[in-house]
């Protein structure tokens, strides 16, 4: 599995792995040098289970190789830069940049909800690296704070754990009529397999920022149906602490992607908050969350989707910390008791052509 070195493993004949930074349902994340240029790096090792089938594995395999191809096309202060991809006895190995600084969810376990101003200031960030990534054809489809990096010192934003990413023109690795997400940041129209695109993104990054001002996301429920109806029909009810940035949050959580807030007009409203300390007037919206929200509970109806079809696929938290609050880089995923990822069954989507959400392996 690598070669001993002052009891350390290096793999490849260049990475030492040194510390254990955290560990997930997809494998363990090390601080690691890079012997060959000498600089500090995160490693994700990917858990190898012998109990899986030979398609399983692949599975794996394959996930690993799309999250590095993913952001490896990305180029963004904001998002996390993929060193190297390799194999050793058949287990991959993604090489990243280090953060130290530990998650958002750790930031909010440890220290509490944020004030507004960080919220916008992260809201920025996270806008400016999504408009990059779906400017190059790349939804992310897992925004939650859990796989959002804070940088200790500089405090600068990172967006990481390309894992699930959809990559226009290529196979997604769900199975036919399925996806992967956390329940809690997931779009309703994800949720009822209507379509998908950058839209869904921007819903997860409204109850993102939700969860940074209070502690919780608005769709937080005891059962996973619950949560299904907080996000498919009931009244949204974003935290008392957004007031001072409500009109972003309630665009970013309009149901109708078609009516949600852009991210361009999202970034700029932020932006000018911060500058002004005030939002500026909106752009009047249509008001139909009521009519869409009975659309997708008939369209979730029609595809059969219930608590019952959910099967749980622990990949990562909302609002809870990740093992280790000190130095993280890509995620391993974090604690599955709050916010578990879930393999959703759902009908096949009718997307846009550039994004389908129902292809094969």
């Amino acid at each position: 599995m690598g070669t001993p070195g002052d009891n350390f493993r290096v793999i490849a004949g260049r990475y030492r792995l040194e510390v254990r930074l955290g560990r997930g349902g997809m494998g363990v994340v090390w601080r690691a040098t890079d012997l060959l240029l000498g600089r500090r790096v995160a490693v994700k090792e990917i858990s190898l289970d012998g109990t899986l089938s030979e398609a399983e594995a692949r599975w794996q395999r394959d996930r690993t190789l799309r999250e590095a191809r993913a952001v490896a096309q990305l180029r963004h202060p904001h998002i996390i830069v993929v060193h190297d991809i390799v194999e050793q006895d058949e287990r991959p190995y993604l090489v990243m940049e280090l953060i130290d600084g530990g998650s958002l969810a750790d930031r909010i376990a440890v220290h509490g909800p944020v004030v507004p101003a960080e919220a916008a200031r992260i809201g920025v960030d996270l806008l400016g690296a999504l408009r990059a990534a779906h400017a190059a054809g790349v939804l992310h489809r897992d925004i939650k704070p859990a796989n959002v990096l804070m940088e200790a010192g500089t405090g600068r934003v990172v967006l990481t754990d390309f894992g699930v990413a959809q990559v226009a023109g290529a196979t997604t690795l769900t199975e036919a009529g399925s996806f992967v997400g956390s329940p809690e940041y997931t779009a309703p129209e994800r949720m009822t397999g209507l379509r998908t695109g950058p839209a869904s993104d921007l819903w997860s990054l409204g109850a993102l920022l939700c969860t940074a001002l209070s502690g919780e996301s608005p769709f937080r429920r005891d059962s996973l149906s619950g949560i299904l109806h907080a996000v498919l029909a009931a009244e949204i009810r974003p935290p008392a602490q957004a007031a001072p940035i409500l009109p972003v949050v309630r665009g970013l959580l309009e149901r109708d992607p078609a009516h949600r807030l852009d991210a361009e007009s999202a970034e700029r409203m932020l932006r000018a908050f911060l500058e002004t300390g005030r939002l500026p007037v909106a752009e009047r919206r249509s008001l139909r969350g009521v009519l869409t929200a009975v659309v997708l509970v008939a369209a979730m109806a029609g595809a059969g989707v219930s608590g019952a079809a959910l099967i749980m696929h622990q990949e990562g938290g909302g609002g809870e910390p990740s093992p280790s609050p000190t130095s993280v880089s890509g995620s391993a995923g974090s604690s599955p008791t709050v916010t578990p990822s879930v393999t959703h069954s759902v009908a096949p989507s009718v997307a846009k052509p550039s994004f389908t959400e129902s292809e094969t392996p």
